[in-house]
Protein backbone atom coordinates (compact mmCIF):
# COMPACT_ATOMS: atom_id res chain seq x y z
CA UNK A 1 0.00 0.00 0.00
CA UNK A 2 1.21 3.56 -0.58
CA UNK A 3 1.86 5.55 2.40
CA UNK A 4 -0.77 8.47 2.22
CA UNK A 5 2.00 12.01 1.66
CA UNK A 6 0.19 15.85 2.15
CA UNK A 7 -0.16 17.16 -1.20
CA UNK A 8 2.94 19.16 -1.27
CA UNK A 9 5.10 16.08 -0.49
CA UNK A 10 3.93 14.24 -3.62
CA UNK A 11 6.43 13.28 -6.18
CA UNK A 12 4.60 10.75 -8.27
CA UNK A 13 0.79 10.42 -9.40
CA UNK A 14 0.49 6.77 -7.60
CA UNK A 15 1.22 9.11 -4.30
CA UNK A 16 -1.23 11.67 -5.81
CA UNK A 17 -3.71 9.02 -6.26
CA UNK A 18 -3.42 7.20 -3.26
CA UNK A 19 -3.90 10.87 -1.42
CA UNK A 20 -6.79 11.45 -3.54
CA UNK A 21 -8.60 8.11 -2.51
CA UNK A 22 -8.30 8.39 0.64
CA UNK A 23 -9.74 11.78 0.93
CA UNK A 24 -12.43 10.19 -0.91
CA UNK A 25 -12.92 7.53 1.64
CA UNK A 26 -12.83 10.12 4.31
CA UNK A 27 -15.30 12.70 2.38
CA UNK A 28 -17.74 9.50 2.39
CA UNK A 29 -17.53 8.82 6.08
CA UNK A 30 -18.29 12.29 7.14
CA UNK A 31 -20.95 12.55 4.28
CA UNK A 32 -22.60 9.06 6.18
CA UNK A 33 -22.73 11.09 9.32
CA UNK A 34 -23.98 14.19 7.81
CA UNK A 35 -26.79 12.02 6.47
CA UNK A 36 -27.48 10.89 10.10
CA UNK A 37 -28.43 14.26 11.07
CA UNK A 38 -30.92 14.27 8.01
CA UNK A 39 -32.33 11.00 9.70
CA UNK A 40 -32.58 13.07 12.79
CA UNK A 41 -34.35 15.62 11.30
CA UNK A 42 -36.75 14.08 9.71
CA UNK A 43 -37.25 12.42 13.15
CA UNK A 44 -37.88 15.28 14.58
CA UNK A 45 -39.50 17.32 12.55
CA UNK A 46 -43.25 17.60 13.21
CA UNK A 47 -44.25 17.98 10.25
CA UNK A 48 -43.27 17.29 6.20
CA UNK A 49 -43.76 20.42 5.25
CA UNK A 50 -40.19 21.44 7.91
CA UNK A 51 -37.94 19.19 5.75
CA UNK A 52 -37.61 22.01 3.17
CA UNK A 53 -35.99 25.45 4.46
CA UNK A 54 -34.55 27.98 2.05
CA UNK A 55 -33.48 30.46 4.24
CA UNK A 56 -31.53 27.52 6.02
CA UNK A 57 -30.06 25.99 2.42
CA UNK A 58 -29.02 29.45 1.65
CA UNK A 59 -27.43 29.96 4.86
CA UNK A 60 -25.34 26.91 4.79
CA UNK A 61 -24.42 27.53 1.45
CA UNK A 62 -23.34 30.58 2.09
CA UNK A 63 -21.55 29.29 4.93
CA UNK A 64 -19.26 26.70 2.46
CA UNK A 65 -18.82 29.50 -0.17
CA UNK A 66 -17.15 31.88 2.75
CA UNK A 67 -15.29 28.90 4.22
CA UNK A 68 -13.81 28.09 0.44
CA UNK A 69 -13.05 31.56 0.28
CA UNK A 70 -10.72 32.00 3.15
CA UNK A 71 -8.72 28.79 1.81
CA UNK A 72 -8.13 29.55 -1.66
CA UNK A 73 -10.29 27.51 -2.83
CA UNK A 74 -13.04 28.02 -5.69
CA UNK A 75 -16.19 29.55 -4.26
CA UNK A 76 -18.49 29.04 -6.66
CA UNK A 77 -17.48 25.48 -7.72
CA UNK A 78 -17.75 24.67 -4.02
CA UNK A 79 -21.36 26.56 -3.42
CA UNK A 80 -22.48 24.84 -6.32
CA UNK A 81 -21.47 21.42 -5.07
CA UNK A 82 -22.89 22.73 -1.77
CA UNK A 83 -26.05 23.17 -3.64
CA UNK A 84 -26.04 19.70 -5.51
CA UNK A 85 -25.21 18.31 -1.25
CA UNK A 86 -27.96 20.29 0.14
CA UNK A 87 -30.39 19.48 -2.30
CA UNK A 88 -29.64 15.49 -2.00
CA UNK A 89 -29.86 16.12 2.02
CA UNK A 90 -33.26 17.52 1.05
CA UNK A 91 -34.46 14.78 -0.81
CA UNK A 92 -33.18 11.92 1.89
CA UNK A 93 -34.75 13.87 4.40
CA UNK A 94 -38.16 13.32 2.58
CA UNK A 95 -37.83 10.01 1.96
CA UNK A 96 -37.18 8.84 5.74
CA UNK A 97 -39.71 11.41 6.64
CA UNK A 98 -42.26 9.58 4.65
CA UNK A 99 -41.11 5.89 5.56
CA UNK A 100 -41.64 6.77 9.26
Amino acid sequence: MTEILDPEDCTTMLEVRAGVDDVDRRLIALLRRRFGYMDAAARIKPERSHVRDEARKAQVIANARAAAEATGMPADAIAELWDRLVEASIAYEFEKFDAR
